[in-house]
């Protein structure tokens, strides 16, 4: 019986739907199939070229690399670096460890919800910024915390969020 993967039609949003990203999809697999643990070496290089492993793709690597998509799928949903679904070229992280929580981490998100117009772990229609929550920082003695890109911002106040944002949101590629 063919597999239903190999037969399958996807839509123009999902990476095994353009033939360029899926060829690329098929030289990873390929270069790693026979590796011990092919099945995290092929996910992490997937994120890092795609920059997300959608259900589709877990299940296209599962099939090509003859393993259940169970194990495929446990993987993605237990490491938290792997994302199924496209990322913004920048992220906006809020932490929710106590310290911040209890200073305010609520409320930055409320504001967050209102500037975006998205829900956390979502990105914003243009593609230029995931919103997300996040666990500890480590950087308690700055709470509340968020984390933009790379650089960790400390004791933001709600009334402070448009101008950290607005420079982001105004972005053009």
């Amino acid at each position: 019986m063919p597999s239903p993967v190999k037969n399958r039609t996807y839509d123009k949003n999902e990476p095994l739907g353009d033939e360029a990203k899926k060829a690329v999809i098929d030289a990873i697999i390929d270069q790693h199939k026979d590796v011990p643990g092919a099945t995290m070496v092929v996910l992490n290089e997937l994120q890092s070229t795609i920059g997300f492993v959608s259900e589709p793709m877990q299940e296209y690597v599962a099939s090509r690399l003859r393993v259940p998509f169970s194990r495929v799928h446990g993987v993605v949903s237990f490491y938290s670096f792997f994302t199924t679904t496209p990322r913004g070229k920048h992220t906006v992280k809020f932490c929710m460890g106590t310290a911040c929580y209890v200073g305010g981490t609520p409320m930055l998100i409320e504001k967050t919800k209102q500037l975006l117009g998205v829900e956390p772990g979502q990105t914003t229609a243009d593609g230029n910024l995931t919103f997300e929550v996040c666990r500890c920082v480590g950087a308690c003695s700055q709470a509340p915390v968020i984390v933009v890109d790379e650089d960790v911002l400390g004791r933001v106040k709600p009334n402070k969020l448009p101008q950290i944002l607005k420079p982001i949101m105004e972005e053009k590629e």
